[in-house]
């Protein structure tokens, strides 16, 4: 198990490289213009696969050792090719995407619906490793046409849609090949397929959407009030910050899968109070690394165009932390089958980034913008710290950092090694 984890975490940090490599080749080859275009295209599409990933989702991982993929599949495709149509509609009507990308977004939507349905197959099958080397296959491919792309004459955001079409293509090929179609199933097969599927991927979803709005309004806004240029920058800022959650997420990856087979309650307290302050450490690292760098760095690494990056990660430091934070405590929820207080705080979250961006944004643009983030990100991971002391009978002194702390952590990851070698 401990093998798998640490071939995530490689995978993942293979994938935001080459994310961060994506914005580095569209502020050199089209501007911050091309950049804030990118963002609002990538943006529609993740709005979109919050429809498509209802039924093909995480909740699948769940039916994949229960029911036959003959009967998944097909749900799972339809499920997907009805949400970009409703997407398409959604995204022209409300103008979320520049003109003339609408079909593009909802056709990618829809490819990489399917893709995620395959990806989560692999999971359901534990095949962890198939997983990541087809999520790291679409990002590098992603990077390489792109590369190519945006060096033709009058080259545009079209070069970075044809990329994605490459690259998801090539990610729907080898995940198709990678499945196990003859998977053994391990439990009866339940009568009620769909209804399975709606139940498992219908709340995450809810609270997945509403934590996409946490993170990504203020792009819209930004858009809306000020121009595509300027949210080129801030998508720059935005994805370098948020690159600060890599340890995090991995971290509570492996506490989750802790808290999910542990039954001791003051066990599960002292271990997430570890992940917390472990969590928290990377990521002010990372903060603190990229407030260090020069302006000049930023101009040289994404094109001369993108210029006042630092004051704007500044202003998004203490809402990174905070979300740094919430990866922890919302890993606790799930891992107890207390998900409200997930959806609780996302919900609280959205509700101070609807009006702090209207407010703000207008006003102050950018600096508004991350501004109205770190409110938002703080909101949500105060709640979530506040709900956690009030269920584990903890008080703030417990937050400080103990030498007790590494031992815990050490004895996790010794367990899970333990364990991944038993299998």
């Amino acid at each position: 198990m401990l093998r798998q984890i640490t071939g995530t975490v490689a995978a993942r940090i293979v994938i935001t490289v080459m994310g961060l490599l994506v914005a580095v080749i569209a502020g050199h080859r089209l501007g911050t213009e091309g950049l804030g275009t990118i963002g609002l295209i990538t943006l529609g599409i993740t709005l979109i696969r919050l429809g498509t990933d209802l039924l093909g989702g995480g909740g699948l991982v769940y039916l994949v050792p229960r029911v036959p993929l003959g009967r998944l599949l097909p749900s799972c495709y339809f499920g997907a090719l009805a949400a970009a149509v409703f997407g398409f509609g959604i995204v022209q009507l409300f103008h979320l995407v520049p003109e003339g990308y609408a079909g593009h977004v909802a056709l990618l939507a829809f490819l990489q619906g399917l893709n995620a349905v395959h990806l989560n197959v692999l999971v359901g099958q534990q095949r962890i490793h198939a997983n990541n080397l087809v999520g790291m296959a679409q990002a590098i491919a992603l990077v390489a046409a792109f590369a190519l792309l945006a060096r033709l004459p009058g080259a545009d955001a079209h070069a970075f849609i044809m990329a994605s079409y490459i690259a998801v293509a090539l990610a729907l090929v080898t995940g198709i090949l990678s499945m196990r179609r003859q998977a053994p199933v391990l439990a009866d097969v339940p009568h009620h397929v769909l209804k399975l599927l709606m139940g498992q991927g219908g709340y995450v979803q809810a609270a997945n959407g509403m934590q996409l709005m946490n993170y990504r309004l203020a792009y819209w806004l930004v858009e809306r009030f000020r121009d595509t240029a300027s949210l080129g920058i801030y998508t720059v800022a935005n994805q370098l910050a948020e690159g600060s959650w890599l340890v995090p997420k991995s971290l509570a990856l492996v506490l989750y899968s802790r808290i999910s087979n542990s039954r001791s309650a003051d066990g599960q307290r002292l271990l997430v109070l570890a992940c917390l302050k472990l969590s928290m450490a990377c990521a002010l690292a990372v903060i603190a690394v990229l407030l260090l760098l020069p302006s000049s760095f930023f101009q040289w690494a994404f094109g001369p165009e993108v210029n006042g990056i630092t004051p704007l990660i500044a202003l998004l430091a203490p809402g990174i932390l905070g979300m740094a934070a919430s990866q922890v405590f919302s890993h606790y929820f799930s891992g107890t089958a207390r998900n409200v207080h997930n959806v609780i705080g996302s919900g609280l979250g959205l509700a101070i980034t609807v009006v702090a961006g209207l407010l703000l944004i207008p006003a102050y643009g950018l600096h508004g913008a991350a501004i109205t983030a770190t409110l938002a990100y703080c909101a949500n991971a105060l709640y979530q710290a506040v709900m956690f002391m009030r269920i584990t009978h903890s008080s703030f002194p417990d937050l400080w950092p103990k030498a007790a702390d590494g031992r815990r952590l050490w004895e996790m990851f010794m367990l899970l090694r333990s364990g991944g070698q038993r299998q």
